[in-house]
């Protein structure tokens, strides 16, 4: 019989139990603890707080995570902070108890330009243990970034590289409708965009990712953050946005050489969005265009992300790496499921 891998989910918010919804499923892996903070959730059966039907797991949530950490753990699935100076403390603790890390955390995805001592910390700590750590998901991680690369395998040469990505945030969870300002004035959002409350986090480390993996030396990502006013009332499962109110963000980033754009990463993300899709297009020896029609579902595509990803981050070389780096690969089910 194949040894399991024994796997801790840290972080049990909705990307958090999407995760450990999924990671039940797969017949490799076995869920032996969780941790999260939420009075409301510790001490409690992880599948009763995750809403799985064949709860309970027998998988208690604990505040502190010692002691999910000292039950023979091979990985961290870490989902609590988009921030990595928010999680540094969360990781290494993780890292000191000899565990493999694959997180959420949006600023892991490609942290060496925006955080390079933090990096430099992550990578010394997962190599003095002899394990290895991972930021993904699904943009960053896939979408704009690991799925440009892939594409450009076929390319004899790239003079520029562009993804485009539409999202009906309606049909996304409260708290990623409320982190894009929907519902809010114009001026409300503007303020919040100012105090660094608004905003989708990602789209400079996809930049410096895709710039990188095709040799482009960028000397300078920029990034706006603009309103979407809704042009409708709309009304979501959670809340309500009217005409002339905030329907969500519409971000673009810029990566230049010399003035010249090289790669742009253009992100409209609001509720009612029409013809959602997904589009890479690149410039080069052949010019090459993707499209996937209606997009890559945010929510369910970041958990499949991250569990796929095990296998590889555990069979990685010890230190801080990236989803451009690695291979993944469907991780299969269990039979019956």
């Amino acid at each position: 019989m194949t040894k399991k891998i024994r796997a801790v989910q840290f972080g049990v918010g909705p990307i958090g139990a999407s995760i450990a919804r999924l990671m039940r499923q797969k017949e490799m892996i076995e869920i032996v603890g969780a941790i999260d903070k939420d009075p409301s959730k510790v001490g409690r059966d992880l599948g009763e707080v995750v809403g799985a039907p064949d709860a309970p797991w027998g998988v208690l949530i604990s505040a502190e995570s010692q002691p999910a950490l000292e039950k023979s753990v091979d990985i961290v699935i870490h989902s609590t902070s988009s921030y990595l100076t928010s999680v540094m403390d969360q990781l290494k603790e993780c890292l000191a108890a000899g565990c493999c890390i694959v997180s959420t955390c949006e600023e892991l995805a490609y942290p060496w330009r925006k955080h390079p001592e933090l990096s430099k910390q992550l990578d010394a700590a997962a190599k003095e243990e002899g394990v290895s750590l991972l930021g993904t998901g699904v943009n960053p991680g896939f979408v704009m970034d690991k799925l440009v690369l892939t594409l450009s395998a076929v390319s004899q040469g790239v003079d520029w590289a562009s993804a485009v990505r539409i999202v009906d945030a309606s049909k996304r969870r409260l708290p990623l409708q409320k982190k894009i300002g929907a519902g809010m004035t114009p001026e409300e959002f503007r303020a919040q965009v100012a105090a660094g409350v608004i905003k989708h986090h990602g789209l400079p480390e996809s930049i410096a990712m895709v710039a990188h993996g095709l040799g482009f030396t960028v000397d300078d990502i920029s990034e706006t953050i603009d309103p979407v006013i809704a042009e409708e009332d709309v009304r979501t499962g959670f809340l309500q946005v009217a005409r002339g109110q905030v329907a969500g963000v519409h971000q673009v980033a810029r990566g230049t050489i010399a003035g010249k754009e090289k790669i742009s990463m253009e992100l409209k993300m609001y509720v009612g969005a029409k013809s959602p899709s997904d589009k890479i297009e690149l410039k080069g020896e052949p010019n090459i265009s993707l499209v996937i029609p209606g997009g890559t579902h945010g929510d369910v595509a970041t958990a499949a992300v991250v569990v796929n990803a095990i296998p590889a981050i555990l069979a990685a070389p010890a230190g801080l790496r990236s989803g451009r780096d690695l291979p993944f690969s469907f991780l299969p089910p269990t039979a019956n499921t």
